[in-house]
């Protein structure tokens, strides 16, 4: 039987709505209301991926994540009721794979949990023919290559690197622009829409770069 994905909310009427729209999708589901209860389940079992509310009684989400990161790769995504919350977590550095802001769609949420399962599913990655070349700034797919600005260059080998790792814009500001330039957050953007250009006319298939609502950008 395949490994359920653990559902970890104190509020059991959203962790009962998430429960129903995974199994509709085909998951299992574990569900859980209290942190140190979730700690003591992932001592012994091993879930396909896990939803993880943010505040929770006793161990809270955060707690959890360091927790799992200590042993597994397991997919996370954070659940949060702040928006605000997400640039926090992500300045923590906490490795999970998503994060949701309540309130949000169950719909929304099972997309995001086929497309990160996916990724880390599969026996051979999407990206694999894609090739970046740092001496040239340039990019290949399938025997075909197009040149970058350097900026272009360092903003997709970031994403790149670390598929999968969201990065908020003004993480990305500052990874690009070492000089510490005045740039606003919108430069950022500007950028990732020439980039998603550039990786059309080479012909890569999907769109790998993803906006992530409220925090910033990944790979996948």
């Amino acid at each position: 039987m395949t490994n359920p994905i653990l559902i970890v909310e104190d509020e059991v009427k959203i962790a009962t709505l998430l429960s129903d729209y995974c199994e509709q999708a085909g998951f299992s589901t574990q569900l859980i209301h209290h942190g140190d209860e979730a700690l003591e389940w992932l001592r012994s079992n091993q879930p396909r991926m896990v939803l993880l509310d943010l505040m929770l009684p006793g161990a809270d989400g955060l707690t959890i994540c360091q927790s799992i990161r200590k042993h597994s790769d397991v997919p996370v995504i954070m659940i949060t009721a702040r928006v605000e919350e997400i640039d926090r977590l992500l300045g923590l550095g906490l490795g999970a794979d998503d994060y949701v802001c309540k309130p949000f769609s169950p719909r929304e949420i099972i997309a995001r949990i086929k497309s990160i399962l996916r990724r880390v599913e599969k026996t051979s990655p999407q990206d694999s023919r894609l090739g970046l070349d740092t001496n040239s700034l340039r990019i290949t797919f399938e025997n075909k290559h197009i040149e970058l600005t350097s900026v272009e260059f360092r903003l997709l080998q970031t994403l790149y690197d670390c598929p999968g790792r969201i990065y908020s814009r003004d993480h990305l500001m500052s990874l690009i622009y070492p000089d510490n330039r005045i740039v606003t957050d919108r430069t950022i953007d500007s950028h990732i829409k020439k980039l998603r250009k550039k990786l059309v006319a080479l012909g890569v298939p999907e769109d790998p770069i993803h906006s992530v609502y409220g925090a910033g950008y990944k790979f996948e």
